[in-house]
């Protein structure tokens, strides 16, 4: 028997077995000693941890002999309302750790040319949609990652779930962290991170943030200069004439005023709101321009957009949605000529180092005049080096050992086939001979069927156990040509089984969804409202003494 000293509203000792109490019963006995009636009403600490029911035993939860549990009452609603929040709590955490976890295997997957497990692949693309190479490896992983979570919080923001938002966004901040700060120096989505956590605190009405949003926004500022130009002739080039940062420059300076006015620094925080109201009214759309475009076909999301990058010209917005449709054509045919060749990627299997097969580099043996099976093999046996492939091609030896391998493999893709065939078919009912001896005889599922179904006899020179099976290995295949052989037919399923895949494809969505100019498609009201309030704030103080107060 063990003992555990109880505190609060009541005092004294329960002697109990730690191995078969649990905290239901002792929150029962704690309640019938000290009269309180409903146990639902007692909540019981220990170690300054809240004491939850479940199915474990007060010795699964860790607490010992002679431990010291404080036992308080409160109302039964009061009881389950924080019992709900401790739940939505953990969930929230789990969730999270979740996203995290999932951020990491994808941008650890999609980084270092292995296949994918998935028929897609994640490329890091600058704003002109060429695909970039940011550093090493290291560097690209922690871009790729920082990219996930942020557009993972993007879309916590636009649901209104702040609180998570800014968790993910500090996961991003911590991701980019780890990349060569002079990868980073010309790529803004950095500095916007740091705009989307300040964005968040505003949101969170949250003024003890107010010295960090400080310094975020002073980095964000330096960092969109260096990336724009002081001037914004570099983001003017690049976007040819479009005006797409005009609203992330909004928001910039609104923060900036709402800073620098609870910090009483109000001539700084006038100048800044009146530059945010300045673009402000440059971003808002008229009635009539909106109305004139949305009359072509386009919805009012895409029009208003449009317009917003634009400078309101409806020419050039019109153009402007006419060149996005396009490219989302194009990006719709790019994404189902590169599933085709991650198809044809994973028919080649994976270097011994667990790589995929070099596309670009197995067309150019192609042109050269080599069979493509052929020069795919020795791609991956040579870990994609063209040289040493070319060589291994060009020597007879190794040729025909490569040629045997192919040779085996197809003969092992093919018994695989025959073999999940027969299992089908055994399964149904059907006899194993009968179904062994039909398989051998018919190309198709369907024929198979249909010559079990009609009772037709095999041919006579056909045995169940014959010899001569089709997919039997040649015997003088050299076992070390053979290594490797297991990933042929594609990535280990085992790491399908350790994928979150709900989490994984929920970010792949998010990625999907967005486009080069995402990061600058912000939604005004917001900033048109708070950049309002905080003028009339301004104008309402007598030399700063009224805002002090607040």
């Amino acid at each position: 028997m063990a003992k555990l000293r109880i505190g609060g509203i009541w005092a004294g000792v329960i002697e109990l077995e730690l191995e078969n109490w649990t905290v239901t019963m002792l929150r029962e006995e704690v309640a019938k000693r000290s009269n309180a009636g409903v146990a639902d009403s007692i909540n019981l600490i220990c170690a300054g941890k809240l004491l939850k029911d479940g199915s474990e035993n007060l010795s699964q939860l860790g607490i010992k002999n002679n431990a010291k549990i404080l036992a308080s009452r409160v109302s039964v609603d009061e009881g389950k309302s924080l019992e709900n929040e401790l739940i939505a709590e953990e969930e929230r955490s789990r969730r999270l750790a979740r996203v995290k976890a999932a951020a990491t295997a994808l941008s650890k997957r999609h980084v270092d040319g292995s296949l994918p497990i998935e028929d897609f692949n994640i490329e890091l693309e600058n704003q002109g949609g060429q695909k970039v190479q940011l550093g090493t490896e290291t560097d690209q992983q922690a871009v790729m990652m920082g990219l996930m979570l942020h557009a993972n919080a993007k879309n916590l923001i636009k649901r209104q779930m702040y609180k998570d938002a800014l968790e993910v966004l500090t996961m991003g901040e911590e991701a980019f962290s780890l990349c060569d700060p002079k990868v980073l120096e010309f790529v803004d989505n950095v500095p916007i991170l740091q705009i989307d956590m300040v964005w968040c605190y505003f949101l969170l009405q949250d003024i003890s943030w107010l010295s960090v949003a400080g310094m975020r926004l002073k980095k964000a500022r330096e960092g969109l200069e260096r990336c724009h130009g002081k001037d914004l002739s570099r983001v003017r080039l690049l976007q040819a004439g479009c005006q797409p940062e005009l609203a992330l420059h909004m928001r910039l300076e609104l923060l900036e005023g709402v800073v620098a006015y609870h910090s009483g620094q109000f001539d700084e925080a006038r100048k800044a709101l009146n530059a945010a109201q300045a673009k402000f009214s440059q971003l808002e759309v008229p009635d009539e321009a909106l109305s004139h475009v949305m009359s072509m076909g386009f919805k009012e999301h895409d029009a208003r957009r449009a317009l917003r990058l634009n400078n309101q010209d409806i020419g050039s917005a019109v153009g402007f949605l006419f060149e996005e449709k396009a490219k989302r054509a194009k990006k719709r045919e790019d994404d189902i000529r590169h599933r085709k060749e991650l198809m044809e990627q994973k028919q080649y299997g994976l270097t011994p180092l667990k790589k995929a097969v070099n596309l670009e580099q197995l067309e150019a043996l192609v042109a050269i005049g080599f069979e493509k099976s052929l020069a795919a093999e020795a791609l991956r046996r040579n870990e994609n080096d063209f040289q040493n492939a070319l060589d291994d091609l060009t020597n007879p030896e190794t040729n025909s050992a490569i040629q045997l391998v192919i040779e085996s493999r197809k003969r092992k893709r093919q018994q695989l086939t025959l073999d999940r065939r027969i299992e089908g078919l055994v399964s149904m009912g059907f006899d194993r001979a009968a179904v062994v001896a039909a398989v051998q005889v018919c190309e198709t599922m369907e024929e198979t069927m249909s010559r079990l179904l009609s009772g037709s006899e095999p041919g006579p020179n056909i045995e169940a156990n014959s010899n001569e099976n089709p997919a039997s290995e040649p015997n003088n295949v050299n076992p070390d040509s053979l290594s490797n052989d297991d990933t042929a037919e594609g990535p280990s399923t085992s790491r399908e089984a350790e994928r979150d895949v709900e989490m994984e494809d929920e970010l792949a969505r998010e990625i999907e969804d967005g486009d080069a100019l995402s990061d600058y498609d912000i939604e005004v009201t917001k900033e048109g409202e708070a950049i309002k309030e905080y003028l009339t704030l301004l104008a309402s103080t007598n030399n700063g003494k009224k805002a002090l107060s607040l």
